[in-house]
């Protein structure tokens, strides 16, 4: 019976976490670049109960196994699906079609984004929303002595007179899955690449790939399903409090 607690308790905390992260998907669907997230959790399969010998620690024995059906968290995934490209007609605007992520130079190392909305700090180096300095394929900060610029497929840089200014880099990885969301919303990870055969969209943005009516589909859901925990909580307290009463009364 006082198992049964276990359970109910980490269900309740394993649907709170999966609200969290659907309000956050929520609440970034308008965010250009953001990649929706998806919570999991896993069962303990087998818990295996101590070992023999009080000097000689192995080999192990098991002396019992329970089955448990506690929800612990597993992962938290992204879904780095492309989505679709609004055009704004901004003059630092650039939308990244395929593979990749413009590097963005920030105090603590490098991190990635497919948010392109780019501006230009007090020295005229192309940024992201003061977070640090867009870098192009060599790994460098690009500096522009104008915002008006005349920008090809392969994120080429040149002024309208044709002077070339630089190029934007798109990086990409082996396995997005081994990438960390920071608490700016970036992605920071190792063996970074130049990837080359991209095409780059001038005066667009790639826009979120939350797909909203999903993400209210599931929060119905869990939400039902954090209720139905609570309220059997409640059976299991108001069962276990006439059961010690009536021991009492013998």
């Amino acid at each position: 019976m006082v198992r049964g607690f276990y359970n109910l308790t980490s269900g309740m905390l394993s649907q709170g976490r999966r609200l969290d992260v659907i309000a956050n998907n929520m609440t970034n669907v308008s965010t250009a670049g953001y990649k929706a997230e998806q919570y999991t959790d896993r069962t303990f399969d087998e818990v295996m109960v101590t070992r023999i010998g009080n000097k000689i620690k192995s080999p192990y024995q098991t002396m019992e196994t329970y089955q448990s059906h506690i929800l612990a968290p597993d992962h938290l995934y992204t879904d780095f699906e492309q989505s679709s490209f609004e055009e704004t007609n901004l003059p630092l605007d650039f939308a990244i079609q395929g593979e990749g992520f413009f590097a963005i130079q920030m105090e603590d190392g490098v991190a990635y984004t497919r948010a392109g909305s780019f501006t230009l700090d007090n020295d005229g180096y192309l940024c992201l929303s003061e977070l640090g300095q867009v870098l192009d394929r060599e790994g460098n900060p690009i500096q522009l002595p104008t915002d008006k610029l005349d920008v090809d497929k392969q994120g080429n840089l040149y002024t309208m007179d044709g002077d070339y200014l630089g190029t934007l880099g798109v990086y990409q990885f082996e396995d997005n899955q081994e990438l960390e969301r920071n608490p700016y919303g970036l992605f920071v990870g190792d063996g970074a690449q130049v990837n080359e055969d991209v095409v780059i969209h001038h005066k667009w943005v790639e826009r979120s790939n939350v797909n909203l009516v999903k993400e209210m589909v599931e929060m119905m859901s869990t939400q039902r399903a954090l209720q139905s925990a609570a309220q059997m909580s409640k059976i299991y307290d108001q069962v276990i409090q006439k059961g010690v009463s009536s021991i009492g009364q013998l």
